[in-house]
């Protein structure tokens, strides 16, 4: 498949404006005329799902057209994202991910790389990823946690599949911390956390919005994020460099791609709306609750994030040796 870049991007803005290559129904200004699905390619209940949803609600006013969310999953996040990489370049189609995108194409050895393949639209929003554990450990910090994995080498850790960056962090942590926490993927944080909170595994890595209020009501608790610095939300978990992880640095984006050859018409459009929708007070609400920062930005923010991300996984991948089945 053929990359898509910044220059081809800007290139095909200028191309599509100059042209007649632009659906009739541009020169009218309609679009869109019909539902739009938004495509997640993880099980509902996780962080992507609630973002889609959020954003999707807002946009249905905004667009005056019903915003369809539709969970598409299998093989860590490939099947989506695969599928709406194949879609119709109609603007009918948008894929709402994270930076799976990014981290997938090196861990499973695809031939394509999510990132350029796509077009970028909005970066929506980002957060830590929080590593948690269960109450029946017992444990109160990371450093506990550790002390015990290291006579214990059975315990096991969820994440939202093979793939993911909670995947990728967790081999960082094995890393660095000299133990070998025992990798459990899902096929989306619902089905994670629902075997966390159950205790069928005991700990987890996984966003902050599927742990805060299993954390507040004792079921859980979160030992540990992986942003610079403690999220304003999260004031009360360390990152993980102050547990004693130090470098352990992985936060997590989220952001909206169209399938190759969108008009930058459509694009453009539905960037427009979305920055709109990000600050609304009802959204940014929803997100600060469960620790995620609404943020917007150009299509060109997006993707400039997305392409240095890439770059960051095929290195972490090839150091950590993370692979399927890892």
């Amino acid at each position: 498949m053929r990359n898509i870049g910044r220059r081809t991007f800007v290139r095909n803005t200028a191309a599509a404006a100059a042209t007649l290559a632009v659906p009739a129904v541009w020169a009218q200004g309609a679009y869109p005329t019909r539902a739009i699905t938004f495509v997640v390619p993880l099980a509902p209940g996780g962080a992507i799902d609630m973002i889609a949803r959020a954003v999707g609600e807002r946009l249905t006013g905004l667009l005056g057209q019903q915003i369809v969310v539709e969970n598409r999953v299998g093989g860590g996040g490939k099947v989506g994202m695969e599928s709406a990489m194949k879609s119709a370049p109609d603007g009918y189609t948008i894929l709402i991910t994270n930076d799976n995108a990014a981290s997938a194409p090196h861990v499973q050895g695809l031939p394509y790389d999510f990132t350029k393949e796509l077009l970028p639209i909005c970066y929506l929003g980002r957060h830590g990823q929080v590593f948690g554990a269960h109450a029946s450990l017992g444990v109160k910090t990371l450093q506990d946690l550790i002390d015990l994995a290291k006579k214990d080498s059975s315990i096991n850790t969820a994440t939202s599949g093979v793939g993911s960056n909670q995947h990728v962090l967790l081999e960082w942590i094995n890393k660095v911390a000299g133990v070998k926490l025992q990798h459990v993927p899902y096929r989306g944080a619902g089905q994670a956390i629902n075997d966390f909170v159950g205790g069928q595994v005991k700990t987890a890595i996984l966003a902050p919005s599927t742990q805060v209020q299993h954390h507040a009501a004792g079921r859980i608790r979160m030992l540990a994020q992986s942003t610079t610095k403690r999220s304003p939300v999260l004031d009360y978990v360390p990152t993980f460099d102050e547990a004693g992880l130090k470098g352990v640095v992985l936060e997590a984006w989220y952001g909206a791609f169209a399938p190759p050859k969108t008009p930058p018409e459509i694009i453009v459009r539905l960037n427009t709306e979305m920055n709109k929708a990000l600050k609304d007070p009802k959204l940014v609400d929803t997100f600060t609750k469960v620790a995620i920062e609404a943020v917007g930005g150009t299509p060109d923010d997006l993707g400039k994030l997305a392409r240095a991300d890439s770059d960051k996984y095929a290195r972490l991948v090839k150091e950590l040796g993370v692979k399927i089945g890892g």
